[in-house]
């Protein structure tokens, strides 16, 4: 009788040492401390990589039909640049702003 009572309890100590050993091994792997180097994210594309082009010249002794179609091509150019520009600053604000809070 007195042998049934000891193997249980021994039985019971077996166990409870194997919980406690699994819950320490849970633990102590989540406690591991592992360099994590976050790396900020590239540009979207080449579009917002390459330069604004140069802004047309007039030329000496130019018509006013020259100057007129300059304008209008340099207007252009010009607002084509300012979109990318604008939309390079806004990703760059998201991005900056994601990386930042995902390290709090």
């Amino acid at each position: 009788m007195q042998d049934h009572r000891d193997q249980g309890r021994i039985s019971s100590l077996i166990i409870i040492a194997i919980m406690a050993m699994i819950v320490l091994a849970m633990c102590s792997g989540c406690s591991t401390v592992v360099p994590v180097t976050a790396k900020f994210p590239g540009p979207p594309g080449q579009t917002y990589q390459q330069a604004c082009p140069d802004l047309q010249k007039l030329k000496d002794q130019s018509q006013l039909s020259d100057v007129s179609r300059t304008i209008n091509v340099n207007y252009s150019t010009y607002y084509e640049c300012a979109v990318k520009l604008d939309a390079w600053i806004e990703w760059y604000s998201a991005q900056k702003f994601i990386f930042e809070s995902a390290g709090k």
